[in-house]
């Protein structure tokens, strides 16, 4: 099949990375490759030339290609060059409309159902991971402290306090690293099955009065009343915090608003929030999408997209999920040519169009 890997407009990842683009081509498939499509993720195209791959300028491969992948859904592309039938395999912003005008085959891997097997090709997971990861970093750069406790002849610094709010992949993952860099660090999760999670990295799971209790793999809508107790207990901790992260996010809706703004006055002075939310909302009322602003003396980081500046791993690990994903398509193709007859829980979770 004629593979081809788009370059990405407002985005620095790049959905195949020269390792997997050689994958491709041994397994027979001609690999085309947008120019520039990796440059921003530090993959030149002579990498990709390199392993058999042949650089595009677009206006003609993308027309008689089979397969084409992309991290975002590539609107301009699919409106004037995708050839009709072909196959999309992308992560978020199918426009559906479009996609059943130009008859195309679309699979959205962040509809990947969260199991065993479908670990190796969960995106969000992937992709969640170094985003919870930066986060820290990006605080603790910020941040007009140390992290860890530190004993000099001067006398002692105290280790900085971290609190990260919402425990799933990013979250567990900003758990994880800013114990690695010596922080006390507190989380806290609407989903009670979080806490041995948490407190398995060594953290402090913060806990709310309330008899509501809550389950499974993604985070639901709470009640009024657990609201309230919710930011009770948020209104007492946050005042000893020095960086707090928010990555709490409702599927398929706006992202809950978990620090308001009257919370900021009780913060320290020089506090930093990293709000991993703010794409879907944001956890922080006072956030600015896209801006770091300082407000009652707390600095507030309103990242749209924090992989746009750790692209060259983020690439790497999409890429990865994109392959075991493909593998698995093409087994079941070979077994059933109709893709929406394929009985496959993977398969038909993603296959949106």
């Amino acid at each position: 099949m004629n593979l081809f890997v788009v370059a990405e407009e407002f985005d620095n990842r790049v959905a195949v990375t020269p390792d997997i683009a050689k994958k491709f081509v041994d397994l027979g498939h001609e690999m085309f490759i947008e120019a520039g499509a990796g440059a921003k993720a530090g993959f030149p195209d002579t990498e990709y030339e390199r392993v058999g791959a042949t650089i595009s300028n677009c206006s003609d491969e993308l027309k008689f290609s089979d397969v084409i992948f992309s991290v975002n859904f590539p609107k301009t592309k699919v409106e004037k060059q995708v050839k009709p039938g072909a196959i999309l395999i992308t992560s978020q912003g199918a426009d559906l409309t479009l996609c059943k005008k130009k008859n195309l085959t679309v699979f959205s891997l962040d509809r990947m159902p969260r199991t065993t097997r479908a670990q190796y090709m969960d995106v969000l997971s992937s992709q969640a991971s170094l985003a919870g990861y930066k986060a820290v970093i990006e605080s603790a750069h910020i941040l007009n402290r140390a992290l860890p406790l530190m004993m000099t002849t001067a006398g002692t610094i105290p280790a900085a306090k971290v609190l990260v709010i919402g425990a799933g992949v990013a979250g567990l993952q900003a758990i994880a690293t800013a114990k690695r860099l010596g922080a006390i660090v507190s989380a806290f999760d609407v989903r009670t099955s979080a806490k041995e999670q948490v407190e398995s990295l060594g953290a402090k799971f913060i806990e709310v009065a309330s008899s509501e209790k809550m389950d499974g793999v993604y985070a639901k809508e709470t009640s009024d009343n657990y609201k309230k107790a919710q930011e009770q207990r948020l209104r007492e901790v946050l005042p000893s915090q020095d960086i707090v992260i928010t990555t709490a996010q409702i599927p398929g809706k706006k992202a809950p608003i978990i620090i308001k703004e009257d919370m900021l006055p009780i913060m320290k002075t020089g506090a930093v929030i990293v709000d991993l939310a703010t794409k879907t909302g944001g956890n922080c009322e006072a956030t600015k999408p896209g801006k770091t602003i300082e407000k009652d003396g707390v600095k507030i980081l309103g990242v749209i997209n924090i992989l746009d500046i750790i692209p060259y791993d983020a690439s790497r690990l999409f890429a990865k999920n994109v392959f075991a994903f493909f593998e698995l398509l093409s087994s079941k193709m070979k077994e059933q040519p109709d893709l929406a007859k394929i009985e496959d829980d993977i398969i038909k979770a993603t296959l949106v169009c």
